[in-house]
Order: C-alpha cells, then sequence, then structure tokens
C-alpha cells in the first residue's frame, strides 16, 4: 500500500495539536508579526510525484486546517487506520509549522491521546524522514505506531489527539519536594541537578532507587538520602515502601518499612531525592562499609 492509497476524499481533519517551536528547534527566529496568525500553505514531500486526483484529497483536507499562531509547531489529526495484519496503527495528520523559515527535525517521541487524556499509543519517529519542512506550511504524513508501541485494545472513536510528548522533550530532571527547596541553599541544588544529570539513563518505564547519602546517627539511627527515579511519563505514586540498605561487602545494614503520608509523588521522568530514616532496632550497623552501598525495595 502507498502513502497515498491512505489518504481518502471522506476523511477529516480532527484536533490539532500545537507547541512553541522553542520546545522542538533551538534558536528558531521570532516572526516580526508575532500576533498575526499564520495560514499555513499545503507542502508535499519532494520525492512525491503526487497525482492530480489525491491532490484535491490534501488541498481539500488542507482547507481544513485552523490558523496557527507565530512560531508554533503542530500535529493535526485525520484518521487512524489499523493494519489487519499485523495490528499496527497508520495515523495520518499534518505536520504543520508557522515558523517564518524552513526547518528539518530529528528524532521525537510523538503519543496518542484520546478524547479524555488517556495515553494510548507513544512512539520515536525521525523527522528527517519527512525532509526540510518549508516556513509556514502543512506537510501530509502517515505515522504508524507498531503494535508493541500501543497501549489500547482498540482504535479510538472521535476527539483522539496526536501530539508531541513534551515530557520526553525535556529531558530528565531533579525533582525537588518543597520542603528540600526551603532548606538547601541554592548552591547545593544546583549540585544535585548536577549529579541527576549524570546518572545513567533510565529506560522509558523504569523506577529506580539509587543511593545519595548514608549517615549513622549518634542514637544509632540510620538517615539514608535516595534518589527516587521515574522513567515513566507518568507520574507515580508511593503509599507503603519496604527498603533496604545493603552495603559495600553486600551486607544488609538496614531494613524497613516506610508509610508515606501524605503520599510521596515523583513526577514524569523525574529523579525525586528523599530521606528515610531507620531507627536503631531496625539498623545493625556494626563494620558497615558506606564507601558504596544500596537501595533495594524488597519484593
Amino acid at each position: 500500500m502507498g502513502i497515498f492509497d491512505f489518504f481518502k476524499k471522506t476523511d477529516k481533519v480532527g484536533k490539532d495539536s500545537a507547541i512553541d517551536s522553542k520546545e522542538l528547534v533551538q534558536g528558531s527566529k521570532k516572526d516580526a508579526s508575532a500576533g498575526k496568525e499564520v495560514v499555513t500553505k499545503l507542502s508535499f514531500h519532494p520525492e512525491w510525484n503526487v497525482p492530480q486526483e489525491q491532490q484535491y484529497v490534501f488541498r481539500f483536507l488542507a482547507n481544513e486546517l485552523e490558523p496557527l499562531k507565530p512560531n508554533q509547531l503542530s500535529l493535526a489529526a485525520i484518521s487512524i487506520e489499523e493494519d489487519a495484519r499485523n495490528g499496527a496503527w497508520h495515523v495520518k495528520a499534518f505536520f504543520r509549522s508557522s515558523l517564518p523559515q524552513p526547518i528539518e527535525l530529528g528524532d521525537i517521541e510523538l503519543i496518542l491521546l484520546d478524547k479524555d487524556e488517556k495515553r494510548l499509543a507513544s512512539k520515536a519517529f525521525n523527522f528527517k524522514e519527512l525532509g526540510q519542512i518549508p516556513a509556514e506550511s502543512a506537510r501530509p504524513w502517515v505515522f504508524t505506531f507498531d503494535k508493541n508501541s500501543i497501549d489500547a485494545e482498540e482504535v479510538p472513536e472521535e476527539g483522539w489527539k496526536i501530539a508531541f510528548n513534551l515530557i520526553s522533550l525535556r529531558g530528565h530532571q531533579l525533582d525537588l519536594d518543597d520542603t528540600w527547596k526551603k532548606q538547601l541553599p541554592q548552591e547545593q541544588q544546583d549540585a544535585l541537578e548536577k549529579i541527576v544529570k549524570d546518572l545513567p539513563k533510565l529506560g522509558k518505564k523504569e523506577v529506580n532507587f539509587t543511593g545519595l547519602q548514608a549517615k549513622l546517627q549518634d542514637d544509632k539511627s540510620l538517615h539514608a538520602s535516595v534518589f527516587i527515579r521515574n522513567g515513566n511519563d507518568k507520574a507515580i505514586n508511593l503509599e507503603q515502601l519496604p527498603l533496604e540498605i545493603i552495603d559495600a561487602n553486600g551486607k544488609m545494614i538496614a531494613k524497613g518499612s516506610f508509610k508515606l503520608d501524605p503520599v510521596l509523588t515523583v513526577q514524569p521522568n523525574s529523579t525525586k531525592p528523599w530521606t528515610f530514616i531507620f531507627p536503631a532496632e531496625l539498623v545493625n550497623a556494626e563494620d558497615a562499609d558506606f564507601s558504596r552501598w544500596t537501595a533495594r525495595v524488597v519484593q
């Protein structure tokens, strides 16, 4: 099936998902006519040889597009066609730019959301395949989501949209609780940000606990500060956490279960530092070696 076979006369333009271009394009020039709406012009990939009848279909769809604000990038949904052979979803959409200059993009993760903003699918696409996008233009494209990238059981009804995954775009960040922000000087907050930036990259759905600092107190209790790392693009909520601390020799130094009230929330694609206090009766720190240690969730 060729790309033109996906677009039909019965297609209609659905929801539009627009973002400021600075989210994706470094150093993009600002349009002087800041308040003026931009009507995007239809643009075909330079390698396409579009039959006359198909041009009519594309022009009809392009005429349905709403104007954009200056300096925006947008994905305008058209329709989804499920592949009966492998369960993939072929998502038809316009990629649009209201920038005053041409752009060419790289790898970008896209998500499909239903009418209630529930995620249906997510996948990274190489936008270089779309070619250079002229200034103030709209280019039709088919984004194919493989079956293993789809979380839903069936193709959504009306109201769905295709969007840029901004959580993925902004990179992994430090999620510092307000209590920590109040207690730590800016210099220490900056140091934590640098540590988080230098940590190994997480998997997309990985949750990881990494030791930050462990201190034995005079009362024999153990204060263990841990990085709770969330690789998901959704927040996680921790209510009960069974945790053990293992020293450099593999010896269990402390073990306890913590009830978190209020619930501890770690934002999407973020790392939150938190301190867990093990009372003396839960600590066995004799000959402990904290030159390297691990925080481990007890299964």
